[in-house]
């Protein structure tokens, strides 16, 4: 059985991070669920259009992960989402695997509160978001526990065939490197 993953978008999502994300688990086989908080048709930073798979509000099944893009105002309009904020508690209590990038680990992870006390990165500039708890990296990549996060649109690759590790294992990223020619 596949593992559900849901990619939260919002107006103003970065588009090289989401359709990243969202291309590289589908194609580890994983059940990617595009989900919008607002309208089917969402428009991203650099007027990209994704329609959505479903609304956020009509998920009631508790996914496997969530993976969050950022951008601007994308990160700010997730943060904003009390569905959304609530979905990532829930998620968190019961271990499952939340990621972030850019803007979205300091903007809409730290209002959630999964990340206190652990370490994690955001994109530059934006770590002054995150509580004194967390234990800022400049690494491209940090995972802690069921936590990963990343740093911006250039780490997008690293960072999508980490959550392909998490979830099915270092042969299937390690099949997808070769496959995509990713040194």
């Amino acid at each position: 059985m596949s593992k559900t993953v849901l990619i939260p978008l919002a107006e103003g999502f970065e588009e090289i991070e989401a359709v990243t994300l969202i291309d590289v688990l589908r194609r580890a086989k994983l059940d990617v669920v595009v989900v919008s908080i607002a309208n089917e048709n969402v428009m991203g930073a650099h007027n990209l259009l994704i329609k959505s798979d479903a609304l956020l509000i009509n998920i009631s099944d508790l996914p496997d992960a969530i993976v969050l893009p950022g951008g601007m105002p994308g990160a700010e309009n997730l943060k904003n989402s009390d569905l959304l904020i609530d979905l990532i508690k829930k998620a968190n209590d019961q271990g499952r695997l939340i990621a972030a990038i850019c803007a979205a680990p300091s903007l809409v992870l730290s209002l959630s509160g999964v990340l206190d006390n652990k370490r994690a990165t955001c994109y530059p500039g934006f770590q002054e978001n995150f509580p004194s708890s967390v234990k800022f990296s400049e690494n491209s990549v940090v995972v802690d526990g069921n936590i990963i996060t990343s740093r911006g649109p250039g780490t997008a690759m690293e960072f999508a065939l980490e959550i392909v590790s998490n979830l099915c294992g270092d042969s299937t990223s390690e099949s997808l490197k070769r496959e995509m020619i990713v040194n």
